[in-house]
């Protein structure tokens, strides 16, 4: 591989992103925050599942700037294996600048040195990944202390809003109606901007995922059954299961293999598993976990449901906006379930409980999800308990506790 051929690919890479800076791009809620980073010297590391905005996410905070870009997606590029030579390219198509955004980074060997090495130098340096696990253990390996992770998700309401150029302060029947349409597409910044086909475009999306970033990538023997895993986990979103279950119920040899493929799935940000809470951590590991989709609209468009489980789907687009809002899975947020078995969706450690419901106008439905928050606001010592609705709001006090009634869609634009 030349020289010639690495800069050409970088020449057309150039041209690609002057056309994007070029075009009105999205303004994320984390921008004003991740801005203050800019100027400092520490490795910006934007995180999160593909096409969730992670490439236009840098270019938003580098508009304006003279920077250095390569995106390891290419062949050409993350075949490169000679440093030296990526290099001289790079900045051959980049002089006179000290600012380089590596995108997709995960995808060329031995890219911690490579980073370091740039570091080391004084360059100040952006990347993003799709990887969770592998930019995680290799930057705390090599780079201990001098990265700062920013995640990236598909777009909250907030942004899908923004998105669709509609006013969030407006009025309720058009807000309900947007958010009926994101809780079932979802809010892929393509999917929204463009108005492509969900199912085309998530099935596309999903698949890209499975043989790029886990087959490929982990060396995966048996495709199918990896597969047969993620489908299993999608069809069953916002429900609990058990390693155990899951390695009977599809025929895999092993509990250690079972347990690697959930992991790959949560690597390459197609699920997220929770833990139920407990004050003993083995009890955490060895209870039932939850797991959630990265988006509501994989759900919809792999058409899993035979019915529209509104109540999953809320419950999911909850727990997204948890981690939108820095709740970390398994140390600020977990499900509860209390001593008299009684389920609670959300407990928000030492903080708050939280409770999803569609619809609590039948008295039992409500008594059922009042006393679970009740009792668990008793084991916890926590009083902050809220019920999270479709569209019911209100106040309810049941002798000296209070809990809350919001509807999803107004608790999303608090």
């Amino acid at each position: 591989m030349t020289i010639k051929m690495i800069k050409n690919e970088l020449f057309k890479q150039k041209n690609d992103i002057n056309s994007i800076l070029n075009t009105s791009i999205i303004e994320r809620e984390k921008t004003a925050d991740a801005k203050n980073l800019v100027e400092k010297t520490l490795i910006k590391v934007v995180t999160g599942p593909r096409r969730s905005g992670k490439s236009t996410f840098c270019l938003l905070l580098l508009k304006g700037k003279s920077f250095a870009y390569a995106n390891f997606d290419n062949a050409i590029i993350k075949g490169c294996k000679n440093h030296s030579k990526l290099e001289e390219a790079l900045f051959s198509v980049y002089p006179n600048t000290k600012i380089v955004f590596l995108d997709e980074i995960q995808n060329l060997l031995d890219w911690e040195l490579f980073v370091n090495g740039l570091q080391r130098r004084g360059y100040n340096i952006f990347l993003t990944g799709s990887n969770a696990n592998l930019l995680s253990q290799e930057l705390s390996t090599h780079l201990t202390g001098r990265f700062v992770e920013i995640k990236i998700m598909p777009f909250s309401f907030k942004e899908f809003l923004l998105a669709k150029e509609i006013d969030r302060g407006g009025l309720s029947p058009l807000l309900k109606d947007n958010f009926d349409d994101y809780l079932k597409s979802g809010g892929f910044p393509e999917l929204v901007m463009q108005n492509l086909s969900p199912k085309v475009y998530l099935s596309s999306l999903i698949d890209s995922v499975i043989l790029n970033d886990i087959v490929s990538r982990y060396k995966v023997r048996n495709p199918q059954e990896v597969r047969d895993l993620i489908f299993y986990l999608f069809s069953n979103f916002s429900s609990e299961f058990s390693y155990r279950k899951l390695q009977f119920s599809l025929g895999i040899s092993s509990l250690h293999t079972t347990k690697k493929y959930v992991d790959f799935s949560v690597s390459a940000f197609l699920i997220c598993v929770l833990n139920r809470y407990s004050h003993k951590v083995k009890e955490q590991i060895r209870s039932p976990k939850k797991a959630y989709l990265i988006d509501t609209g994989v759900a919809d468009a792999q058409a899993f449901q035979f019915s529209y489980d509104y109540g999953k789907f809320l419950e999911n687009m909850v727990f997204l906006e948890l981690l939108r809002r820095g709740a970390r899975p398994n140390f600020e947020v977990f499900s509860y379930k209390t001593d008299n078995n009684k389920e609670v969706d959300f407990y928000l450690n030492k903080r708050q409980l939280i409770q999803v419901c569609y619809d609590i106008s039948d008295k039992k439905t409500k008594d059922r999800e009042i006393s679970a928050l009740i009792t668990a606001g008793k084991e916890l010592s926590c009083n902050n308990l809220q019920i999270l609705t479709y569209d019911q709001e209100g106040l309810e006090t049941i002798g000296d506790k209070e809990i809350s009634l919001t509807p999803v869609w107004k608790w999303l634009l608090t």
